[in-house]
């Protein structure tokens, strides 16, 4: 299946979703993921339905906007959407790698749903096998509306998990840096060892344990 790039500047709107309600799709949700990258903690992913009449305004790719941005929205997006939520844990992520575990978080958010969509449009170009017709959209986050309401809500999600481990764990830093490789982090990670959240496949995990 190839990836659809739509055109024009990167920045979301409901003129996909407009479009696929004029083709009859009745029900179409957004989805997306965040936390591929990190050292530590799962990887979350989201499914949103917008009501595009209610839709809030300002949704954007989640990594451009602030933290108080981000909150907002969330807020309103539960408020006013449909939303699914999941996540694959650290341990799952090292038995099936972090690409499998992405496609499994999107594939359970959308299971997560309290509706079933006629469509799913998903961020990027690698496509989960859901229960019904998929999208994939490059750059997707930043370009569609439904798209950018599941990114902001997946990264609220787990930046809020993590903030929570930086309790338990304040040495790497995971209040501000959510588990991804900072100077922090790496130099923590150096002097204690991985804690038990960190992802043991991840290179500079598995490298400390094995030294």
């Amino acid at each position: 299946m190839d990836a659809i790039r739509l055109p024009g500047p990167h920045r979301a709107t409901l003129s996909r979703e407009r479009k696929l309600a004029r083709c009859g799709h009745g029900t179409i949700a957004g989805i997306d993921e965040v936390g591929r990258g990190p050292l530590a903690g799962p990887v979350v992913a989201a499914a949103v339905v917008l009501d595009v009449r209610r839709a809030p305004k300002g949704l954007a790719d989640s990594k451009v906007l602030t933290l108080e941005e981000r909150e907002e929205l969330f807020e309103r997006i539960l408020a006013t959407a449909q939303v699914g939520i999941a996540s694959v844990c650290h341990l799952e992520i090292d038995v099936i790698n972090i690409r499998q575990a992405s496609l499994s978080a999107m594939c359970r958010a959308l299971a997560a749903l309290p509706c079933i969509p006629d469509i799913a449009l998903v961020d990027g170009n690698d496509p989960p096998k859901l229960p019904c017709k998929v999208e994939t959209i490059v750059k997707g986050d930043a370009r569609v509306a439904s798209i950018a309401a599941a990114s902001i809500v997946a990264k609220v999600v787990r930046d809020r998990l993590m903030k929570r481990l930086d309790r338990s764990f304040p040495a790497y830093g995971f209040s501000t840096n959510v588990g991804y490789r900072s100077p922090v982090h790496l130099k923590a990670l150096s002097a204690h060892g991985p804690c038990a959240y960190h992802r043991r496949s991840f290179a500079p995990v598995r490298m400390v344990g094995e030294s």
